[in-house]
């Protein structure tokens, strides 16, 4: 069964404010990482740095992380400009509204990411 409007507005202003503190949270993390390298060759100690070392690596993991789901949350808006949102990009199967409830900025359903991490089909 399709989403009704008042669902799909409901998912956008969701996936909106997510997309917002993902953002934010990136922005914050890049300035702490490049404030980190402009002060890093202070340490007292070589274990100092280190530790700062990988404390910069897990930021970028991280911000490479959120990146990711930023792209997409901006697919999934897109689906929705399209009126496709809630449609599986790779098998064009309906995704459960309770997925959808669960990680908005699914585009896929259960069965056809599996395969998509598997590597068993490639994205469109």
């Amino acid at each position: 069964m399709p989403l009704k409007k008042s669902e799909i507005e409901m998912f956008k202003k969701r996936l909106e404010k997510l997309r917002t503190e993902m953002t934010k949270m990136v922005q914050e993390v890049s300035n702490e990482v490049k404030s980190d390298v402009q002060s890093s060759g202070y340490s007292q100690h070589q274990a100092d740095g280190g530790t700062d070392d990988f404390d910069r690596s897990v930021s970028l993991t991280l911000t490479d992380q959120e990146i990711k789901v930023l792209r997409q949350i901006d697919r999934a808006l897109e689906k929705i400009d399209e009126g496709t949102y809630g449609i599986c990009d790779l098998s064009g199967d309906e995704i459960p509204i309770k997925r959808l409830e669960a990680i908005p900025y699914a585009t896929m359903t259960v069965a056809a990411q599996e395969k998509f991490e598997k590597g068993q089909i490639v994205e469109f």
